[in-house]
């Protein structure tokens, strides 16, 4: 590990005015009641007390983004004969997310499986996540929506970032990750965290303690497909979800998205935008029929995925980082924890159990 570094609160301004020299720098500032990720200029000061509202998934996977424009030139020789040009976005700008919590930069990790494998290889996605680099706060104390410890992570948690800020008295010492944060923290405005090091890791250990007991996740897979045919139980879940979607837009680990053509007469782009799996019109066929026709079968969809689905494709790893923002800015308090825990205790009935292999459909 790099030598750890201390960062005096005053200095804070200056360093991210280095930093902000030659790449955008998101932090998280006030937006009305919310706290949201946008561009750091001098005399901003980021909001570093609070889990921000939305998580800086926008930086690397944006909401709407313009995959490329198109042009209909039709043969001036042949009107009938129509080709199509394409013209590339520019290569994203870098960037650095400073002041996310750690699950925050985790949840990449999420997506790194799906737009970044050996089988498939997103490659918009894929530039922004090399143009993009990540200096985290470990969380000093965790709320009562956090459960990063139920997931295989923690609040000083360093998978995914490429720097680890700890908050200490005067500062922060920081600890860098990987060659990326290795070069941030090459600024003269840094010095040897020394005795401050130690400190940092009580306000560690502090923060696990903090943390509330952690539900077992432990066989959510098995449990969650053992419950899929049953409809009352995911009606039961579902009774009081609006299906608002908050869910998912907060969320740092969703990644659905829907593809659009744009036209003005012979020219538009095409765009991908964030998809809300709790809408209605997500599974919605042309024809009509829709294979998740009520809020129970769309909830059982999102649950499913990031508890049951996913790990079984990607070796166990759960698609949730355990921010708690699903819990958090719910309006009517649905809670993922408990749905889970509760797919779980609800073991298979013997007629279930006795139930013919490949039997459900």
């Amino acid at each position: 590990m790099a030598q750890a570094k201390f960062l005096k609160e005053a200095d804070l301004a200056a360093w991210l005015g280095e930093l902000a020299k030659g790449r955008k720098v998101l932090v998280p500032q006030k937006d009305g009641d919310a706290v949201v990720f946008k561009p750091w200029h001098e005399g901003v000061k980021p909001v570093l007390d609070r889990q921000a509202t939305e998580s800086p998934k926008k930086a690397v996977f944006p909401a709407s983004e313009k995959l490329f424009r198109f042009s209909y030139i039709k043969d001036p020789e042949n009107p009938g004969k129509v080709r199509v040009e394409l013209e590339e976005p520019e290569k994203p700008e870098p960037a650095l997310v400073f002041g996310g919590r750690p699950c925050d930069a985790r949840g990449f990790l999420i997506f790194d499986r799906v737009y970044d494998s050996p089988k498939t290889r997103d490659s918009y996605y894929v530039a922004r996540r090399e143009a993009t680099a990540f200096v985290t706060l470990a969380c000093p104390e965790a709320s009562n929506t956090c459960f990063c410890h139920a997931v295989g992570s923690g609040p000083a948690d360093s998978a995914g970032s490429d720097a680890l800020m700890t908050p200490v008295e005067g500062g922060y010492v920081l600890e860098a990750i990987s060659p990326k944060g290795e070069e941030l923290l090459k600024s003269p405005l840094l010095s040897d965290a020394g005795d401050k090091l130690a400190q940092a890791e009580r306000v560690k250990a502090q923060a696990v303690e903090s943390l509330p007991p952690a539900p077992d996740f432990a066989g959510s897979p098995e449990a969650l497909m053992a419950r899929f045919d049953d409809m009352g139980f995911w009606e039961n879940a579902s009774a009081k979800c609006i299906s608002c979607g908050a869910c998912t837009y907060l969320c740092p680990t969703c990644y659905c998205f829907s593809i659009t053509d744009e036209e003005s007469g012979m020219k538009g782009v095409r765009m991908r935008s964030w998809d809300n799996c709790m809408s209605y019109q997500f599974t919605l066929e042309a024809s009509g029929h829709n294979p998740r026709p009520t809020k129970a079968h769309r909830l059982k969809n999102r649950v499913g995925h990031k508890f049951s689905y996913y790990p079984l494709i990607h070796k166990g790893a759960i698609a949730c980082c355990g921010c708690g923002r699903c819990i958090k800015s719910c309006p009517v308090s649905v809670d993922i924890r408990e749905i889970v825990t509760m797919a779980i205790e609800a073991a298979p009935t013997a007629e279930e159990s006795a139930q013919p292999q490949g039997a459900k459909q």
